[in-house]
């Protein structure tokens, strides 16, 4: 945001968008392969630039963001989220996921723990293969 930004880091602007928490963990993300441009693996120390797409995995989440401005400095939250953009296709995405994984924990119904004599069966089931 100011003109020294000009040139930041990735896993800077990351850390400074709120991404991740700190910038190891950006770090160790984008060397994961959790942070791609153009369908590339990036290194932590390339450069952003204003209008470039990345598509950025944390957990269950994968977005897929725009860099409207660049920032090496940690702000609040409101002033982060000025820094990027996430495309419309990338929050349906994110919201039919979260909605599958939702439907898919609330179908799984059990009895609870398997009885004793439940165990025994499983044990013996098991052992023959």
């Amino acid at each position: 945001m100011n003109d020294r930004d000009d040139k930041v880091r990735l896993d800077k602007w990351l850390w400074a968008a709120r991404f991740f928490k700190t910038r190891a963990l950006a770090k160790a993300a984008i060397e994961g392969g959790k942070v791609q441009h153009r369908g590339e693996r990036c290194k932590p120390g390339k450069e952003p630039k204003v209008g470039e797409e990345y598509l950025i995995r944390t957990g269950f989440d994968e977005r897929t963001v725009r860099v409207l401005a660049l920032s090496d400095v940690r702000r609040g939250a409101p002033e982060a989220q000025l820094l990027y953009q996430e495309t419309e296709e990338s929050i349906a995405r994110r919201e039919e996921a979260a909605r599958q994984r939702k439907a898919g924990a609330l179908g799984i119904e059990t009895d609870g723990r398997p009885t004793k004599k439940q165990r025994r069966q499983i044990h013996r089931f098991l052992d023959d293969y």
